[in-house]
């Protein structure tokens, strides 16, 4: 069982409505994908054809069938699919075979947490509407005071002198 979506179900059986009936050639032995000449189509041959279509698009990458296969697995964990579903899909016998797609999620993991997390040399800075983030070189420690003055900013005249951090500190 493969599952497939609405958009591919649309274009198989528009092949198979429109295009598959003027390739066979009689016999006709139910293969799915047939050549110009009504010839099974190769996976060699489909190989290739990718190949020839994504060097063409010019974007940069390498690859045919499998670069689709990465992406979609990527693209899958990213969004959130657990990886033995993935794994399935994929035809892994071994989970480790897939695992190799979290290395691609780690990177952005690690890049998502460079650009995002306060202490990724950012500060805050009141710009039109609402807070802007800019680059800056300042230290961890200048980081953290900012932040407790920010604290002390929004805990002062609330009437409780005794406030705490969600952090435990």
């Amino acid at each position: 069982m493969v599952p497939i979506g609405e958009q591919a179900i649309a274009w198989l059986e528009r092949y198979l409505n429109d295009v598959r009936p003027g390739l066979v050639v009689p016999p006709d032995d139910g293969t799915l994908f047939l050549t110009a000449m009504g010839e099974e189509l190769s996976p060699s041959r489909l190989t290739q054809l990718v190949r020839d279509y994504v060097n063409a698009a010019d974007t940069g990458k390498k690859g045919a069938c499998h670069l689709f296969r990465h992406t979609m697995a990527t693209l899958m964990l990213e969004n959130g699919a657990d990886i033995r579903y993935i794994q399935e899909m994929l035809g892994h016998v071994e989970l480790s075979t897939t695992q190799i797609y979290t290395q691609v999620s780690i990177r952005k993991l690690q890049a998502v947490h460079a650009l995002t997390h306060p202490t990724a040399k950012l500060e805050r800075r009141e710009h039109g509407e609402g807070p802007a983030l800019v680059k800056t070189t300042a230290s961890a420690d200048e980081l953290f005071s900012r932040l407790a003055a920010e604290d002390d900013e929004m805990t002062e005249g609330d009437g409780d002198e005794t406030a705490t951090s969600e952090c435990g500190a």
